[in-house]
């Protein structure tokens, strides 16, 4: 069986218990290891880890990035894991479980210039890397092997070993043949972990997984499923295609295709943005409806800005609140002609916030547009419904121009005049 040393990089044809070599236990073996050329690289609690490498007096102390006893967990480091500790978990509950945990609030752009460090390193293994977000990425090696006198398997444990010695943060491996197991793969032995998943285990590592671990089962779907009688992936591979169709349509067919292990989506590297958003948690709950509309379309010129920075414009509105007790509530509009501008975004946000049969109180508000396309320089023009709608959008761009003169700062339109009270970005 090909063995591999995930330390010195050594080959075998056996699976030793310790390098021959190095004389470590970390060893990997598997009958299609130098076979599989899809690759999911994660790395290990990126945020608190990059914490940890710059401060070292926390190495050993529970550690969560987030903020306020209001916020959320952004991640944390496995020793906060033991505790209980979980990403997205409300911040109260954390320092509950963790009353000793350090927390530090998020730097993301900071996090983005370490990921920019780590996102090099693979670009020199391939150009088919696929980003999921700052600490995640989808790497096909196909065709390689010719290239670095290497097949993927040690590519990638040699670009783990890169991570954790140049930039400081450790990562975990998943190596398939689809994007599908490879994801599932690197999830499988973390921290510094690194499992393969081949063609000849994929039905028999499936076969009794909970419909969870497939993408785009959340509660809500697998709430449906379940009232179907679908708790396990062997009780959707009992069923054809066509039965999953017709109980489930589009998405039952790519459940049935996942749950059978087949997944044809190439690693893109040119993946589109599918939406672009901003969220603020408040410090204190609120149903105010005018200090909402206030926080709305200071969230509203945000999106803007980096909309009109990317040269994109979005054809559909989300409003996204969430309640005091965590519940989520999110409605959408879709625009006759896709937009760029604040204004359009805080009016069609501001629509379907009055049009909600409940006023609160919330602890968090966002809104953003998606089904995005590129901008191609045309604005509203006006019509008998918004005869107004041509002028705001010639206002909206001349104080663009005039920030883009003077600093972001030179000017304030609207509600902007009033600043909300100390909001806090997620």
């Amino acid at each position: 069986m090909p063995a591999l040393c995930r330390d010195c990089l050594s080959q075998f044809d056996e699976n030793p218990r310790r390098c021959p070599r190095c004389g470590r236990g970390r060893i990997l073996a598997h009958p299609e290891l130098f076979d599989l050329p899809i690759a999911h690289i994660d790395c290990d609690s990126f945020y608190a880890s990059v914490e940890k490498r710059d401060d070292p007096s926390l190495s050993s102390k529970p550690l969560i990035v987030g903020g306020g006893q209001r916020g959320v967990v952004t991640t944390c480091c496995y020793i906060a894991r033991i505790s209980g500790v979980r990403s997205a978990m409300p911040m109260f509950q954390a320092r509950k479980l963790c009353p000793d945990a350090v927390v530090i609030p998020p730097r993301i752009g900071y996090y983005a210039e370490v990921s920019a460090q780590i996102r090099a390193l693979m670009n020199t293994l391939t150009p088919l890397v696929e980003p999921l977000s700052l600490d995640e990425a989808f790497v096909d090696l196909s065709g390689t092997e010719r290239l670095h006198h290497a097949p993927p398997a040690i590519l990638m444990a040699r670009l783990a070993r890169q991570i954790e010695t140049e930039i400081g943060v450790t990562a975990s491996v998943g190596l398939s043949h689809n994007k599908f197991l490879a994801k599932i793969a690197s999830d499988l032995d973390k921290p510094r972990g690194f499992s393969v998943i081949g063609k000849g285990d994929t039905e028999a590592f499936l076969r009794d997984k909970p419909v969870s671990i497939l993408w785009g089962v959340g509660a809500a779907t697998r709430a449906s499923l379940g009232r179907a009688g679908i708790r396990t992936l062997a009780d959707i591979r009992r069923l054809d295609r066509d039965t999953m169709m017709k109980r489930f349509g589009t998405h039952g067919a790519r459940l049935w295709h996942l749950a059978h292990g087949e997944d044809h989506r190439r690693v893109s590297p040119n993946e589109p943005m599918k939406s672009v958003s901003n969220e603020t948690t408040f410090e204190t709950d609120i149903s105010d409806h005018e200090e909402l509309l206030t926080r709305l379309w200071f969230m509203a010129e945000k999106v803007a800005g980096r909309m009109k920075a990317k040269g994109l414009t979005g054809r559909t509105v989300t409003l996204k609140l969430r309640r005091r007790d965590f519940s989520a509530l999110s409605r959408q509009t879709r625009l006759e002609e896709p937009s760029q501008l604040a204004d359009t975004l805080f009016r069609e946000g501001r629509a379907l916030l009055e049009a909600l049969p409940e006023t609160g109180p919330f602890r968090l508000i966002g809104i953003g547009y998606s089904d995005l396309m590129p901008a191609d320089g045309r604005d509203p023009v006006g019509d008998l419904l918004d005869p107004q709608a041509g002028n705001r959008a010639k206002a909206e761009r001349a104080a663009d121009a005039i920030r883009t003169k003077f600093g972001a700062g030179a000017i304030a339109t609207g509600r902007g005049f009033t600043a909300p009270r100390k909001p806090r970005e997620d």
